[in-house]
């Protein structure tokens, strides 16, 4: 489990492509990772598989992650968002998440508003239903707030999906890889999943 907030930006060093499967190495900045650990890399939850004391990690990245989300983009060279596993003793700073993938986002627009940015993403639309103003999404690992939701085949997101806007503090802008992005470039996206909790409650009373 996590809290989308991002804790380092790593550099992948390697991206080796396997048989419906990618192989990447990430200069992580992490100095005491172990076997095993649980590693969010831009929001997807990967198992380390081998690390070095000087914050080296490799990560197997299998055909289901490859299909449902935006790692297979990864190449040498590729900027990631990092963050460990929540402990019993962690803040939740941001709100819970899994590090698994509903879908992927495309970004519309970013643009000043202060020293803040204002950003906009197309969002498929089979997650409307679970996002309202004010709640929290994850994209690319990052917890953040939706300020506004759009509907569904209005303005530049598409007739498949909607737009979201969020506001987007400079530390967050600086400390992750959306300072990074242009319009057209593609997020990891996972819904508040209390929201579908909730659906499947619902739907089985």
């Amino acid at each position: 489990m996590f809290s989308g907030i991002i804790e380092h930006l790593g550099t992948v060093t390697a991206a080796t492509r396997g048989d419906r499967s990618l192989r990447i190495a990430v200069a992580t900045g992490i100095g005491d990772l172990s076997m095993g650990e649980s590693v969010a890399v831009n929001g997807v939850c990967l198992t380390v598989t081998d690390y070095d004391a000087t914050g080296n990690a490799a990560f197997f990245i299998s055909a289901e992650t490859l299909d449902r989300t935006t790692l297979g983009r990864l190449a040498e060279g590729s900027r990631v968002n990092l963050e460990r596993a929540v402990t019993p003793a962690t803040r939740l700073s941001g709100h819970i998440v899994q590090g698994h993938v509903d879908g992927t986002a495309c970004l519309l627009s970013a643009e000043r508003a202060g020293e803040a940015r204002r950003v906009v993403f197309g969002v498929p639309a089979s997650l409307r239903r679970y996002l309202v103003e004010k709640g929290s999404i994850t994209l690319d690992g990052i917890s953040l707030t939706l300020n506004e939701i759009g509907e569904v085949g209005a303005g530049d997101a598409g007739p498949d999906a909607f737009a979201v806007a969020l506001m987007i503090i400079p530390h967050t802008w600086t400390h992750t890889t959306l300072g990074a992005m242009a319009p057209g470039d593609a997020v990891n996206v996972e819904v508040d999943v209390i929201a579908k909790y909730v659906e499947t409650l619902c739907q089985y009373r």
